[in-house]
């Protein structure tokens, strides 16, 4: 059996008399140092510190602190009991065992034996990811032939002024092509402001878009500056366009058309010094041919169209931007983590269906459960679109308001409050969605 590489023991005599029956010692390398401070000799973080801490200051805190061992390192506390919150506090932060005198041998032969299981079975055959491979464009990142394309429309449609209209799936980084743009272009120095359409409340849109005057109707207690306004000499970014009430269409292609507007209660007119990027994850014609959208402000917004590929027709890039997060991570965190040959073959097999953003979020959340290395078991793949419906998770003798009610309220949930997300999921639209939970606070 394969031990922990390194073994560190402030005790020696104590640890010895522990493991003497564990037939482990010839396996590890005990060291009895003289003070805390000796740790920082090493020149890796050892795989696990047993440390006796009869006394523990705030300079022992502040040492084990500085060394980052926590997140690669499993640390064993020995103490004789007395409270110290200082020993609590790194307990808690270090997510430590602490065992308390009289120690019970079977139970640190328990913990060492798990230890060494886990670490038998840990990819060793890894570099740190400290770096991303990848071109960048921008807030962009990816080298496949589609994402070149990409920079290359980007970077031609930058130079002017013309309406430009984003199209992708849910998750591939509309609005980092809409900010990549704001910042390539003349207006860079300008705001860049977004506009969830879909969370445009129907009754104060209007006064969202373009603001209001004191007493303009009840409730305006002050004057309000409205989107158009605060994006003045910049980029307004209209996101999920399509989701936009039907009367604010109305208003917005008027102003796309004369580029003048006024704010709600008042006769002044002001000049909408912005430049419009919109962008939608829905099909334009099939909304265009349902109603739902006016025909005539969607060539009025699609002067230019973009389509931003889906991270499945993005081939290696798939791969790229796992280690491109990984790298930024390992250098937020101060860490050098890596990831094995299995976790990039099932990250490259799987289909991403929400795209760059769904791949961000498993890299993230496999950093947080890996200690040193993301193995295949730490990435997490959930595909809620293609889950087939468990006939026994489905409740009975419930009202059909209120099962819909619970559907709605744990997407959201799961989507972590993400409306246009929610709604994809539930196949319904943003303003069915916002009108649903409006109802709900009543």
């Amino acid at each position: 059996m394969s031990y922990p590489s390194a073994l560190v023991c402030v005790n020696q005599a104590q640890f010895m008399q522990l493991i003497s029956s564990l037939s482990l010692t010839k396996n590890f390398t005990v060291i009895e140092p003289e003070h805390y401070d000796w740790l920082s000799g090493l020149s890796d973080s050892p795989d696990v510190a047993i440390i006796e801490v009869n006394t523990f200051e705030q300079s022992h805190y502040d040492t084990l602190q500085a060394l980052n061992f926590c997140p690669e390192t499993d640390i064993i506390f020995l103490s004789e009991g007395i409270p110290n919150p200082l020993l609590d506090k790194a307990v808690v932060r270090c997510a430590a065992y602490h065992y308390r005198t009289p120690i019970k041998r079977h139970n640190l032969a328990e913990v060492i034996e798990e230890l060494t299981a886990e670490y038998q079975q840990r990819p060793r055959k890894t570099k740190s990811i400290e770096s991303s491979e990848l071109d960048q464009f921008g807030l962009l990142f990816g080298s496949s032939r589609a994402m070149k394309k990409l920079y290359r429309s980007l970077r031609k449609v930058a130079m002017y002024d013309t309406s430009i209209l984003i199209v992708g799936e849910s998750g591939v980084g509309k609005e980092l092509v809409a900010n990549t743009i704001h910042n390539a272009s003349e207006r860079a120095e300008s705001p860049f402001v977004t506009v969830n359409c879909g969370a445009l409340s129907k009754d104060l849109a209007t006064s969202d878009l373009f603001g209001h005057v004191k007493g303009a109707f009840t409730g305006a207690v002050g004057d309000r500056t409205g989107f158009f306004t605060e994006a003045k000499g910049g980029t307004l970014f209209l996101d999920e366009v399509t989701e936009m009430p039907e009367e604010l269409q109305v208003q917005l292609l008027r102003v796309l058309e004369t580029g003048d507007y006024s704010p709600v209660g008042s006769n002044k007119v002001l000049n909408s010094n912005v430049r419009i990027i919109a962008a939608t994850n829905r099909d334009l014609a099939q909304s265009v041919n349902l109603g739902v959208f006016r025909e005539d402000l969607y060539f009025r917004l699609a002067q230019f169209l973009l389509h931003v590929p889906p991270l499945r027709s993005r081939g290696g890039d798939v791969e790229g931007l796992a280690k491109h997060f990984l790298a930024y991570k390992n250098a937020s965190a101060g860490f050098g983590k890596k990831i094995s040959d299995t976790a990039i073959a099932k990250i490259s097999d799987y289909h991403w269906p929400g795209n760059v953003r769904e791949l961000k979020h498993a890299v993230e959340r496999a950093y947080i459960m890996s200690i040193d290395v993301i193995d295949g078991e730490h990435i997490i793949l959930e595909d809620p679109l293609n889950d087939e419906v468990n006939d026994q998770s489905v409740p009975t003798g419930i009202p059909l308001a209120e099962v819909e009610k619970q559907a709605i309220l744990n997407t959201l949930e799961e989507q972590h409050g993400n409306k246009s997300d929610t709604a994809k999921l539930l196949d319904i639209s943003v303003k069915t969605l916002y009108n649903k939970l409006e109802k709900y606070d009543e």
